[in-house]
């Protein structure tokens, strides 16, 4: 529904030119008619003129965050000072036109909205079509433009699951079970000893050259993690793209609930640690949500890495990438959104499929 004025004008000059004629031809009938146009055409413009003043639409949005496809409530409010003429709302996340409440002072429109793709949805101020009964004419109200509302439309989770598994979530990777703190193996210096440390962590050459009891300080080896990275680069379709941040956003839960890991995010210099308390999941996983294809991962320090390597690609390959080429013996895991010709899947997940690349599993399965 458009704002538009020609068919009242239309209307006002047809009685204009009947009057005309009646003038032009003494034709007195044609008064009546052409009297009668234009009173149709003034009051058709008044109707709209005066309902359209006073008019207030506002729209509440019920969540600023949801998941792709989680019901959103919305709400949108058309209040006026004196009964709402005739008309209708008209919002971008109504299918049709919601028509107003005629004779009250207050319209009501509840929705629930449901965002297929992830990102960052900006939604266009609500409107109030405000039309007379003939429609020959419609004046649009528009919403405060400070009224623009925003939703960020996270990835979904999915479940990681067995070849053949049924949809019930029962298949699960597992890249070496761990603690949710990593294993204590570096050296990091010494402290006083502390009462209750164990022998094997004590400093005994301190307390042979007659000086005090030290302990050896370690510190954790977060390397030995699983390490998710997302590589978003050259995409068939945006639905590959959505796919493969929805498998690297569920993997990163999965594998964090499994004892921890690390997610490397197109952007970020170093990967963000995720332990079983997915403390700092919500940041990551809005950024997840704004990620495009267009900047690639930092891989030069995969082969550093001692732990598995989960890689996570958005283009349809059809061998491994050189990224994965050094990775160490922990685990080289391929996710992709399309099969790869002679191998066998290890685990589907979020429409990608995975493969287990390492010549000796070590510690990765799929249960």
């Amino acid at each position: 529904m458009e704002e538009t004025a020609r068919p009242l004008l239309r209307t006002g000059a047809l009685g204009l030119l009947l009057i005309l004629c009646a003038g032009l031809l003494d034709a007195e009938p044609l008064y009546v008619a052409g009297a009668a146009f234009l009173a149709v055409a003034l009051g058709a413009a008044a109707w709209v003129l005066a309902g359209a003043r006073g008019i207030h639409v506002t729209r509440t949005v019920g969540r600023r965050r949801a998941l792709e496809e989680e019901a959103v409530p919305v709400e949108i409010r058309v209040t006026s000072p004196r009964p709402l003429p005739t008309g209708g709302v008209l919002d971008p996340l109504l299918p049709a036109p919601a028509p107003l409440a005629t004779g009250r002072r207050l319209t009501c429109v509840r929705i629930e909205v449901r965002f297929a793709r992830r990102g960052r949805k900006l939604l266009a101020p609500p409107r109030v079509a405000v039309r007379d009964p003939l429609g020959l004419m419609v004046r649009i109200v528009r919403g405060a433009p400070i009224a623009t509302d925003e939703v960020l439309v996270l990835p979904r989770i999915e479940p990681v699951q067995a070849p053949g598994a049924g949809g019930d979530g029962s298949g699960s990777l597992q890249l070496g079970r761990r603690s949710s703190v990593a294993a204590e193996i570096e050296l990091d210096g010494l402290r006083q000893a502390r009462e209750g440390t164990s022998a094997s962590r004590m400093y005994w050459p301190s307390l042979a050259k007659g000086g005090e009891l030290l302990e050896r300080r370690l510190r954790a080896d977060s390397d030995t993690r699983p390490l998710v990275v997302l590589d978003p680069r050259a995409a068939a379709s945006e639905e590959d793209l959505d796919a493969a941040v929805r498998a690297a956003a569920s993997l990163a839960v999965h594998l964090a609930h499994a004892g921890g890991c690390a997610l490397l995010i197109p952007g970020d210099r170093r990967p963000v640690v995720l332990d079983p308390g997915l403390v700092g999941w919500t940041h990551l996983h809005a950024r997840l949500a704004l990620v495009d294809g267009n900047v690639p991962p930092p891989v030069s320090g995969l082969a550093a890495r001692r732990g598995p390597i989960v890689y996570v690609a958005a283009r349809r390959l059809t061998r491994p990438p050189r990224a994965l080429a050094h990775a160490p013996g922990g685990g080289r895991v391929l996710v992709v959104p399309a099969p790869i010709a002679g191998r066998r899947a290890a685990f589907t997940v979020a429409e990608c499929i995975g493969y287990e690349l390492s010549e000796a599993r070590r510690g990765a399965a799929v249960a």
